[in-house]
């Protein structure tokens, strides 16, 4: 299996109340596939993307990641393998430098002064962030706090980016920029969480509806995007 890809068998998550999130989930990212995950609030989005990653751990079912099953044993390789990227900026950004927080993760994996600076560099220009890196975190607009969050991950050399509502609060022009920065990153797999749907019609070729913790309906997005009944009954829009 490639290194690129998300595979997940009857994952089944429950919150600590006994309440479902998650109820026999099974789906299949493959590399380089740009995926969105749509649904209501409370379906079940985020609680699946967390789990990508180790944040949170399946009831049951299975998950292999880059390759590797999720377990204990490769948490760290997993970690670093995919890039997560929360709703809101500043769960990730608390440095008071941006250069310091693109800088974190590559420290931290014990690279050498000048890999750490090559890293933020080349993660910065990716996301057009390039003048900021001796700014503020805190002072920055929310779309610029985006793409420093995003810079942040690919620091990290990810194999697999994980966005959660990656356009939610974002102005017209700075949601079409961090579209045409996505769009960009052609060689990244890719699964997005998004109420976004414009989003989802420009730049995923497929989507996955989910609602109640369950996966409604997996296809191109184009006959998702077409089904008006569809949408309809679980609460979203054509774009």
């Amino acid at each position: 299996m490639s290194h690129h890809s998300i595979e997940v068998d009857g994952l089944c998550y429950r919150y600590p109340d006994g309440r479902v999130a998650l109820e026999n989930v099974s789906l299949h990212v493959a590399p380089d596939e740009k995926v969105a995950l749509v649904g209501p609030n409370g379906a079940g989005k985020s609680t699946l993307l967390l789990h990508l990653n180790g944040v949170l751990r399946p009831a049951a079912g299975s998950i292999r990641v880059a390759g590797l099953p999720l377990e204990d044993r490769h948490l760290g390789q997993i970690r670093a393998a995919v890039g997560l990227v929360f709703q809101n900026p500043d769960d990730q950004l608390f440095s008071t430098r941006v250069y310091d927080d693109v800088a974190f993760g590559p420290l931290h994996l014990g690279l050498d002064e000048a890999e750490v600076r090559a890293r933020v560099a080349t993660a910065l220009d990716a996301v057009g962030m390039s003048a900021y890196a001796d700014r503020s975190s805190y002072h920055l607009s929310m779309g610029e706090k985006k793409r420093i969050a995003i810079a942040t991950v690919l620091s990290m050399s990810p194999q697999i980016l994980v966005l959660d509502e990656p356009t939610a609060g974002l102005d017209p022009r700075a949601r079409r920029q961090l579209i045409g920065l996505l769009r960009g990153l052609e060689q990244q797999t890719m699964l997005i969480s998004t109420h976004d749907m414009r989003l989802v019609s420009e730049l995923c070729s497929r989507t996955i509806v989910l609602d109640g913790g369950h996966i409604i309906a997996d296809g191109p997005t184009q006959v998702i995007l077409s089904d008006d009944a569809l949408l309809e009954r679980h609460g979203l829009e054509r774009p």
